[in-house]
C-alpha cells in the first residue's frame, strides 16, 4: 500500500525535498538533458549559439585537468543547504590540514550517488571552507563527463575536476600549498556493493592514488562517510551471481555501473529516484605523510598502501559506534 506524504509537511522539509530532487536529477540526468538542450539550440534558429558554444569546449577541453573554474558564489548557494538537511549530512573533522600543505583524501564508500562526497567537497553546505581554513576543495570525478555540453560547465562551477593523473599532478604540485584532492577512490565498482549496513570498499587492489601522492610528495588522508550506503536500497548481487557478472561486464564497456536501486518518491515514500532521509556522517581523518619519489617502487607503494587501509579501519572502528549505531554489527569489507 502506497504511503504518501503528510500535506502538513512544513515549508523547510518540502523545500529540502525540491533540492534533493534538483541534486538527483542532475546526477542521474544532468549529461542528458545537457546533450538535449544543446541539440534543440542547435536545431533552431539560435544554431550559431549551438556552433560557437561547441567550439568553446573543444578550446577549453583541458580546463578540468588545469584546476577547474569554480565559482565561489555558485557553491555557496541556499539550495546546497536545504541539501544538507535533507538526510542531513555533517563534517566531522578529527585533525587539522596545514594550508601550506596539499593533500589527497581518499573518499569511502562510494554509495549509489556519493552524497557526502558532493555535499562537503562539492558544495560549501557544510562550510568546508570555514571547518578546514585555507584548504580548498577539489573533488574529482570521470573526464568523460566533462564532454556533456552545459553539464560540464555546472561540474566545474562545483569547483570539480577530473580524476585523471595530469590534474591530479597540476593540483598537488602547486607551490602555494592548501589544494585537497578527493578521489572517490572505489569509483563504479564499489557502488554496487553500496547495501544499507554494510560498509564494503573496493580498495585492495586500488593503489594510482597512493602512486601519485609518492609522484608529487602529497599527504593522503582517509575519508569515510557513515550512512552513505542507506540511501537507498539495492538489488541483491552477490560476486557471482549473474546480475553482478552483467553490472560489472557492463561496467567495464561504459565506465559507469548500472545500478538496480531505489528510494522514495517525491509525494509518497514507498518507492522513486529520491533518496532516504539517512544520516550522512563523513569523517575526515589525519593526514598520512607521504615523501616524494620520482621513481616509486612496488614496495614503497605497498608500504604506503597498507598503512593508508589501517589508518582507514581505525577510523572506522572508532567512529562507528558513534555514526552507525543502527548498524552495530557491521564490520569494514575491503575487496
Amino acid at each position: 500500500m502506497l504511503r504518501f506524504c503528510p500535506l502538513t509537511i512544513p515549508l523547510p522539509r518540502r523545500l529540502q525535498t525540491a533540492a534533493v530532487c534538483c541534486g538527483a536529477l542532475f546526477i542521474f540526468l544532468g549529461h542528458t538533458i545537457g546533450c538535449l538542450l544543446f541539440l534543440a539550440i542547435f536545431l533552431s534558429r539560435f544554431w550559431l549559439i549551438a556552433v560557437l558554444y561547441a567550439v568553446w569546449m573543444i578550446y577549453d577541453r583541458r580546463v578540468s585537468s588545469q584546476g577547474g573554474r569554480r565559482l565561489q558564489w555558485f557553491r555557496k548557494l541556499s539550495i546546497w543547504r536545504y541539501l544538507r538537511d535533507y538526510f542531513p549530512v555533517t563534517l566531522v573533522k578529527t585533525a587539522d590540514l596545514d594550508p601550506r600543505r596539499n593533500y589527497i583524501l581518499g573518499y569511502h564508500p562510494h554509495g549509489v550517488i556519493g552524497a557526502g562526497a558532493f555535499v562537503n567537497f562539492g558544495t560549501e553546505g557544510n562550510k568546508f571552507s570555514e571547518v578546514f581554513p585555507g584548504i580548498t576543495p577539489y573533488l574529482l570525478t570521470l573526464k568523460l563527463l566533462f564532454k556533456f555540453p552545459f553539464f560540464r560547465d555546472i561540474l566545474l562551477a562545483h569547483g570539480i575536476c577530473d580524476v585523471s593523473k595530469e590534474s591530479i599532478t597540476h593540483l598537488c604540485t602547486g607551490k602555494e600549498g592548501g589544494n585537497a584532492v578527493i578521489i572517490v577512490v572505489g569509483g563504479a565498482a564499489e557502488s554496487l556493493d553500496a547495501h544499507p549496513g554494510e560498509a564494503t570498499l573496493t580498495l585492495k587492489d586500488r593503489k594510482g592514488f597512493v602512486k601519485m601522492a609518492l609522484l608529487t610528495g602529497t599527504a593522503l588522508v582517509p575519508v569515510f562517510s557513515f550512512g552513505e550506503n542507506d540511501l537507498y536500497c539495492q538489488v541483491d548481487n552477490p560476486q557471482g551471481s549473474w546480475l553482478r557478472r552483467f553490472q560489472t561486464k557492463f561496467m567495464k564497456i561504459v565506465s559507469f555501473a548500472p545500478v538496480l536501486f531505489h528510494g522514495r518518491g517525491i509525494f509518497q515514500y514507498n518507492f522513486g529516484f529520491l533518496p532516504y532521509r539517512h544520516p550522512v556522517t563523513t569523517v575526515v581523518g589525519a593526514p598520512i605523510p607521504v615523501y616524494k619519489r620520482t621513481n616509486p617502487t612496488m614496495e614503497d607503494i605497498d608500504r604506503i598502501h597498507q598503512k593508508y587501509i589501517q589508518r582507514l579501519q581505525i577510523l572506522f572502528d572508532k567512529y562507528k559506534p558513534k555514526y552507525a549505531a543502527d548498524h552495530p554489527n557491521s564490520k569494514l569489507m575491503i575487496h
